[in-house]
């Protein structure tokens, strides 16, 4: 079995922010050789994360950030953590701070409309991610 480890430096500009990093992961698994296998994206920080959701309609990411902020707002009564970043914090553990995606032909196997998102809930910053590519 081969294991390649990556970077990926992500660059956020709002406070709360998907940035579609497909590309970006689907290039250094070009990159890497490996023909079938399997590639985790995980993020280091605890007030960010990464999931998997619709890729054509920018609609959809508006509105999830949009449902977030009213569930889990970011100046909420009642925070105890005095930086100011609790939703922060709160947002990053319901979405969870890594995917795994197949790799089959060299490509990364998602479904026609999925697309990997960096989260960013406490920007703007300067983030990692880090892939580890198995196969």
């Amino acid at each position: 079995m081969k294991v390649i480890n990556e970077p990926l430096s992500v660059k956020t500009h709002k406070r709360n922010e998907m940035i579609d990093i497909t590309a970006d992961v689907a290039d250094i698994v070009a990159k890497s050789g490996i023909d079938i296998g399997m590639v985790t994206v995980f993020c280091p920080h605890t007030t960010a994360a990464v999931t998997i959701n619709e890729n054509t309609d920018p609609d959809v990411t508006h509105d999830i950030l949009l449902t977030l902020e009213e569930l889990i707002p970011h100046l909420r009564k009642g925070y105890r953590h005095n930086e100011g970043n609790s939703d922060a914090h709160v947002k990053s553990s319901l979405f969870g701070v890594s995917q795994t995606v197949y790799i089959q032909n060299g490509g990364l196997k998602l479904g026609t409309w999925q697309a990997i998102y960096f989260c960013e809930f406490d920007g703007p910053r300067h983030r990692n991610v880090h892939l580890s590519i198995f196969g």
